[in-house]
This record gives C-alpha cells, sequence and structure tokens, in this order.
C-alpha cells in the first residue's frame, strides 16, 4: 500500500512537471534567430513585354535590396568581397519578403517590394569572407563644412560655400549619418571669419553648443594651386578624432570631381560611424541564464528582448526544472557588455555562480 502510494504521488508530480514544460513551451515566443535586417521599399520597374517574368522581376529586387544592405552594414574596403554573392545564396538568406506595391503605367510595370534578411545567415556569410559587420543605426550629426581659398586668401561659409550648398542634395537610403547644417547665423558667421587663422586649433564650441545634437563634424577643406587638403574633426560619442586627407589634381570646378569628393568624403564619415558601431562576430560568448518559469508574461518579454538583440547571435531553452528555464545565449561580446545592454533594458542577474538568475 506504501509502494502504490508513493507511486501515485510520484506519478502526480511527473504529470505536475510536464505540464510546466508543455506550458512554457508553448506561451514561449523563442526564436533561435535574432532579429532580420528589413530592407524596405525596394523599387523596381521594366517595361511589359511578351516576355516578361515577375519572378525575374523579384528576383531583381531581392539583388538590390541585398545590395542595399551590404552598403549599409559593411565597411567600404570590404563590399567589394561581396560583388559576387549568387542569387542562389541570397534567396537562402531572405526570411520573408513581401509586395508592397505593384502597378502598370503607359506599358511599365512598377513593384515595390519589402525584404528582410536572416540576420544569423547573413553573419555567417560575412564571418565566411573575414568581414565584420555593423550595427545599421542611424545617426544626426552637426555638421560644418568650411572652405580656405589659400591663393585668395578668403573664407567660404554657410550659403557662401557649395559645399553647403550641395551636401544634402543626394542623399541615399543605405546612408546612416543624416547631416544637419547649421542656419545661418550672423554671430557664428563672425566667430568663424575671426578664428580664420586658426581654424585647425579652434573647436567651434561656442556654434556647436547651439544645436541639441550630441555628435559634429567640422571639415577644413585647405584649397590652393597644389593640391586640397581636408582636416575631419570628427566627435562621435564624446570622443574626438582628426583625420587629414588629401586630394591631388583635383577641380572642385569641375562637377563631375566635385561630386566624386563629396561622394568620397560621406564614405569617410560613414565607415569611421561604422567602425564605432563594429560587430565582433567571431567572439562567441556563450552565457547560461536562468529565469522562473512560474511568470509567463517576463518569460515572453525576456525572449523579445532577446530576439531583438543585436549582438544576440543565438539562443534556446537548454532546460526546464520545476522552477526555472534555463537558456544559453550566444553573445557577440563580452560578459560585461551584455550585462550593461541588458540593464539598459530594466534586467539585472545575479551572477555568482555559473548559471545567471534572472532578477
Amino acid at each position: 500500500m506504501k509502494f502504490n502510494i508513493k507511486f501515485l504521488t510520484f506519478r502526480k508530480l511527473y504529470i505536475h512537471f510536464c505540464f510546466l514544460a508543455l506550458l512554457n513551451i508553448f506561451f514561449s515566443t523563442a526564436n533561435v534567430n535574432a532579429k532580420s535586417f528589413s530592407i524596405n521599399d525596394i523599387e523596381i520597374s521594366t517595361p511589359f513585354e511578351i516576355n516578361f517574368n515577375k519572378n525575374q522581376i523579384i528576383d531583381e529586387g531581392f539583388l538590390e535590396a541585398f545590395n542595399e544592405l551590404v552598403l549599409s552594414i559593411v565597411q567600404t574596403k570590404d563590399q567589394k568581397k561581396l560583388r559576387k554573392t549568387s542569387l542562389a545564396k541570397i534567396k537562402g538568406m531572405i526570411e520573408t519578403f513581401s509586395i508592397k506595391e505593384e502597378k502598370f503605367i503607359n506599358e511599365i510595370y512598377y513593384l515595390t517590394l519589402n525584404v528582410s534578411f536572416n540576420k544569423k545567415k547573413v553573419f555567417n556569410l560575412l564571418e565566411g569572407k573575414n568581414i565584420f559587420p555593423s550595427l545599421p543605426i542611424k545617426k544626426d550629426v552637426l555638421f560644418i563644412p568650411i572652405i580656405l581659398d589659400e591663393n585668395k586668401d578668403e573664407i567660404l561659409i554657410f550659403s557662401e560655400s557649395y559645399l553647403f550648398n550641395n551636401w544634402n542634395l543626394d542623399i541615399k537610403k543605405y546612408h546612416l549619418l543624416n547631416f544637419i547644417l547649421p542656419t545661418e547665423d550672423l554671430e557664428d558667421f563672425n566667430l568663424i571669419k575671426d578664428n580664420s587663422k586658426n581654424l585647425e586649433n579652434y573647436n567651434f564650441e561656442p556654434i556647436i553648443k547651439k544645436y541639441n545634437l550630441e555628435d559634429h563634424i567640422i571639415m577644413i577643406v585647405f584649397k590652393n594651386n597644389k593640391e586640397i587638403r581636408v582636416l575631419n574633426k570628427i566627435n562621435f560619442n564624446k570622443k574626438m578624432d582628426l583625420k587629414n586627407l588629401k586630394f591631388q589634381n583635383l577641380s572642385l570646378k569641375n562637377e563631375k570631381e566635385f561630386q566624386e569628393f563629396i561622394e568620397n568624403l560621406k564614405d569617410v564619415y560613414e565607415n569611421y560611424w561604422k567602425s564605432n558601431n563594429e560587430i565582433n562576430t567571431s567572439i562567441k560568448l556563450t552565457l547560461t541564464v536562468a529565469i522562473d518559469n512560474n511568470d509567463n508574461l517576463k518569460i515572453s518579454k525576456f525572449e523579445k528582448v532577446l530576439s531583438n538583440g543585436d549582438l544576440i547571435y543565438d539562443f534556446y531553452i537548454f532546460k526546464i526544472n520545476n522552477k526555472s528555464n534555463v537558456y544559453k545565449i550566444i553573445f557577440n561580446g563580452s560578459p560585461d557588455q551584455f550585462l550593461k545592454i541588458m540593464k539598459d533594458k530594466n534586467y539585472d542577474f545575479d551572477i555568482q555562480d555559473q548559471i545567471w538568475v534572472l532578477k
């Protein structure tokens, strides 16, 4: 009789634990892949002819979407390594796509696509080519371009400067930096003029503080008959960096050369910003984290945070017991980075043991 009672007790406990496990699985939103890269509003058009093939048009959209993704997360020096990526490989990285709009106008077919790429698969491709991607973080930056014509001994600023007037005329979708040009302020104008002989050492603080922007770039172009030298004072994340660039045999009066000059400088700034947000995908730190499995809402929110984490390479439920769900989290960074990111999301952990416990 004693044996039967014990057997029934163990049976009830077993059923109870199985029920808890199933409950957590059903309520879980765990996704082994972290969030995808979404490339929206890819526009393709083609004449509507007898041999019209809609699938080919969609394939063109996939190629263009992948190209836009590469331009937004990979520095210029590495982009050429991805130019020959096959359509089949690109399709293999696509998580979802949708046709946002399609229409016929004057026998021209227009298609607008939204494409989502699986982040993990994209990172695997880049890692295989020894490329470190960057987080595609958009940033507003105060941009002050100044031209010093050393031959004429004159300074060109604000609307006097053709750089100022043309800088934002050609904005690409994949650009991460949004350049905010200063307003034409007489006080600022006089400040720059008064310091024209010492601009390399001038800190521009009286002008910068008028704008509620954390980051700024001061571009000073020294122009003479021999060369063009560009001094860039780049301040991102409260860190100042100076970059000197020299251009030989360049005429800013030549429209094509002038546009190439602007594009080259924008690439410099975009690459610098990307380097600040680079992900070392070769680092795959495995963390073990336990969370109380009696709170399904808490579990759901935690998994959503992990799923949306830019540095979360992968995560999954490692095991379930009567008290906790135990997760394995593969993180592209250090333990301190993980703790800081999660603290910013209002998550704290007890890290005394090998298995960290979510408080």
